[in-house]
């Protein structure tokens, strides 16, 4: 993913656009098939994660934009699901003749994520790990956590038990806040809340499968959330979000 830096709800649309677009060329021009995925973004089959990053670095310059300055990058791990218990880590999980070859524990993670973080500009990292290793991420907060936001998403599923146990506990430092994903507005208001109270930064996120609801543009601003993860930009559902920041920047402009 990108963060673009910029005054502006619209020059931030904006950028992002750029960058979309020269992605896009950039990925066309290799062979590889452009086609949007559920969350607006590209899937094409790369030969390893690295190489998605290395796009992405060459988007953002071609965009016009200095990575680490203008433009950022963040990532959503996943961990969990590419973690096999009591053996590790399998980043090939899903290739044909790798599936089990290499496995990775949680000081290789670690070891690999410090690296790409000066590599590739990266402030944001989402589910490193595995959602029930706890005492893991504790290690791993205490390693990257100066450094990088280290945030818990499949983590602490906007739960506030789950949440109290992490800041208790030392584990990442910022929050993922799905409003579906635990039921009610009082129960995502309350994790906010508890989440601001120990420090802990807050994304506003879509879901994976999205309607063309708003509400979470609306809510980003009213608790003013640190971040807004709404997908790329494409896919109706998805630009609806941008569009709708971009409607209150302009209503907010107006009564200033």
């Amino acid at each position: 993913m990108i963060v673009p830096k910029a005054p502006s709800m619209a020059a931030r649309v904006w950028m992002g656009a750029e960058v979309f677009q020269t992605l896009k060329k950039l990925l066309a021009k290799s062979g590889y098939l452009t086609l949007a995925g559920d969350e607006g973004g590209f899937a094409p089959t790369l030969a390893n994660n690295e190489k998605a990053m290395e796009f992405i670095i060459k988007a953002i310059k071609e965009a016009g934009y200095k990575p680490g300055k203008d433009v950022f990058v963040a990532s959503d791990l996943a961990a969990s699901e590419f973690y096999f218990k009591g053996k590790g880590y399998d980043f090939d999980y899903k290739i044909k003749g790798k599936k089990g070859k290499k496995f990775h524990d949680t000081k290789a993670i670690i070891k690999m994520l410090r690296e790409w973080i000066k590599k590739y500009h990266i402030i944001s990292l989402e589910d490193p790990l595995d959602e029930e290793a706890w005492d893991e991420w504790q290690e791993l907060t205490k390693a990257l956590g100066k450094k990088v936001q280290i945030v818990g998403d499949d983590l602490f599923v906007t739960n506030t038990e789950r949440l109290k146990r992490g800041i208790d506990m030392g584990v990442a430092n910022a929050i993922l806040i799905k409003v579906n994903q635990i039921g009610t507005m009082t129960e995502t208001m309350n994790a906010i809340k508890m989440a601001r109270k120990a420090g802990y930064k807050v994304i506003i996120s879509h879901r994976s499968g999205e309607t063309g609801d708003t509400t979470i543009a609306d809510l980003s601003l009213a608790v003013n959330s640190d971040y807004i993860k709404t997908g790329s930009l494409s896919r109706s559902e998805r630009v609806e979000k941008y569009n709708r920041l971009m409607e209150i920047e302009l209503e907010l402009k107006k009564r200033w």
